[in-house]
């Protein structure tokens, strides 16, 4: 079996369009029409009170952590700081480039814009490049989002906890994007309409980047550096641990989100952070229902998807295993039980799509509970 071509201009890719499968049509479960409607409803009142309640917490954090600065007291508002602006404006980024956040255009724009500088993506190009993700999830050589390419660096995993691997590509991409406009790997994905958008938008982020690395200097202090800048790194760690359970040591190369994506069950504090996109399964079935609906998703069509892990913990111990599998075994993926009221796998392009992965034979053996 040939290695993986993750490259988006690579053999993979060519691979994957002339086999049919970027065009191929996903599975769904059957929701009835009147109660899709209902779930897919907008809304302002949601996201306003969680954004409100999102950025008045960042302020003052950020306030008590200046207050204190330079004493160790303020480690802690730091620390809390950074996950609400590393981790938190990942999915807030995320939602509001479906548009679905809120019901006013605008406030899903503004948000949207606010949060893809936090997390250090260019607006231009990543709101193509999720739609990429969604319409080709986990497609090799398709997807610009795969978080975990196989096989699987460990070391690299950890590092990014710490949001280093990320900061490190970023750094050049929005250089190049400043200058250039959308790289080669980027114009494969974002409108040639586009294109000026993508350098205007890095200009801006990098602006607003230097001026505080001269106030920095100026300053001879990091701490505007620690308000804005390094708390991507410090506070990343949640999000790439929600990350990695959304696709981790699943298929890759099918068209059934039922094997490509885990739903895990989790505690307020983390699906106010990550915005309910817990609910996985169901947001990539149907990544038009606003993220304050997911739970009520989850709850109509439940019976046709694998169980949920219970817990973040169980969601890693049944994870984990996958990988080191993956690191011997490059084409092992963990295929979970479906209940008997669900609809057979759609495994179709398992079996020819060339140079690609093929089924395991083994189910993986359910992990044991945990309460998180």
């Amino acid at each position: 079996m040939a290695k993986r071509d993750y490259s988006l201009l690579g053999e993979d890719a060519r691979r994957a369009v002339e086999s049919g499968l970027t065009a191929a049509e996903w599975y769904h479960t059957e929701v009835p029409r009147k109660v899709m409607k209902e779930l897919m409803a907008r809304s302002d009142g949601p996201a306003i009170r969680d954004t409100l309640l999102l950025y008045g917490l960042m302020i003052a954090l950020a306030g008590a952590g200046i207050a204190l600065w330079p004493s160790w007291w303020s480690a802690p508002f730091w620390l809390a700081y950074g996950v609400l602006y590393g981790s938190a404006s990942d999915s807030r980024w995320h939602e509001c480039s479906h548009g679905t956040a809120f019901r006013s255009p605008w406030m899903n724009t503004a948000v949207y814009q606010i949060a893809s500088f936090m997390i250090m993506r260019n607006p231009a190009t990543w709101r193509w490049s999720h739609a990429r993700h969604h319409s080709e999830t986990y497609f090799v050589g398709r997807d610009p989002e795969i978080a975990v390419m196989r096989p699987p660096e460990l070391a690299k995993l950890v590092l990014n906890f710490f949001g280093i691997l990320d900061v490190i590509a970023f750094i050049p991409r929005i250089l190049h994007n400043a200058v250039f406009g959308p790289t080669a790997a980027e114009k494969t994905f974002v409108p040639q309409s586009e294109w000026g958008k993508v350098r205007r938008a890095a200009l801006v982020h990098v602006a607003i980047y230097a001026a505080t690395i001269a106030l920095a200097v100026w300053m001879g202090s990091i701490l505007p550096l620690m308000v804005i800048g390094l708390p991507r790194l410090y506070g990343a760690w949640h999000h790439v641990m929600t990350g990695l359970l959304q696709h981790g040591g699943l298929a890759d190369n099918v068209i059934d989100h039922r094997l490509n994506s885990r739903t895990v069950y989790m505690n307020p504090v983390s699906r106010f952070i990550y915005w309910n996109m817990n609910y996985h399964v169901e947001h990539h079935m149907f990544p038009m229902v606003p993220y304050h609906a997911l739970p009520r998703l989850h709850e109509v069509i439940k019976a046709d998807l694998p169980p949920p892990n219970r817990s973040i913990a169980e969601g890693f111990r049944e994870m984990w295993p996958a990988f080191k599998r993956q690191m011997k075994y490059e084409d092992y993926f963990l295929k979970r039980d479906l209940p008997p009221t669900a609809k057979p796998y759609r495994e179709d392009f398992h079996h020819y799509v060339p140079g690609h992965m093929r089924p395991d034979t083994q189910t993986a053996t359910p992990a044991p509970t945990a309460a998180e």
